[in-house]
């Protein structure tokens, strides 16, 4: 997986205040995406061990809530193994942080993954130009969905949070 960058806090990137992770690699090449920079696999540059570590230091002050992954695509189809991995090492390091996950794919085509144990919260669905609304929270475009994951897995269908 490679790395574009991490940002130690943001608050518009998810409820509270979050670490970022904005990882490279996408396919879905959404009109007018505002990070076309992350979608070729090969940008930025290879995620190490100090980076999980430091990502362990930024997210450990108790005001940080979690981290928010991003990107490119966390869930394109080549950062899954390693972003699994991340995840799990997190929840186990930090329990209490939550985890926000932005996609371009839809819930139903990524439930079933191995990564989602460990998301929290998953933002769903390409970046629409045409339903583009800078009105909704932590989202670009109307279709795009803010899933409890957890809850949606208990009931078997989506549980969205109103934001």
């Amino acid at each position: 997986m490679n790395l574009m960058k991490i940002e130690s806090s943001s608050l518009s990137n998810g409820s509270g205040w979050r670490v970022v992770l904005w990882c490279a690699g996408c396919s879905h090449a959404c009109k007018n995406c505002h990070n076309p920079e992350t979608w070729p696999e090969s940008a930025g540059r290879k995620f190490t061990n100090e980076d999980k570590e430091k990502i362990v230091e930024l997210l450990k002050p108790d005001f940080i809530q979690g981290i928010t992954l991003s990107g490119g695509d966390p869930l394109f189809v080549h950062n899954r193994d390693e972003m699994t991995a991340l995840c799990a090492y997190l929840k186990e390091q930090l329990p209490g942080k939550d985890i926000w996950c932005y996609t371009g794919y839809e819930y139903d085509a990524v439930k079933h993954l191995p990564i989602m144990q460990y998301i929290d919260v998953l933002v769903d669905g390409k970046y629409i130009e045409e339903l583009r609304d800078v009105s909704l929270a932590f989202r670009g475009s109307r279709n795009q969905r803010i899933i409890d994951v957890k809850a949606s897995a208990e009931v078997g269908e989506v549980v969205e949070l109103k934001l």
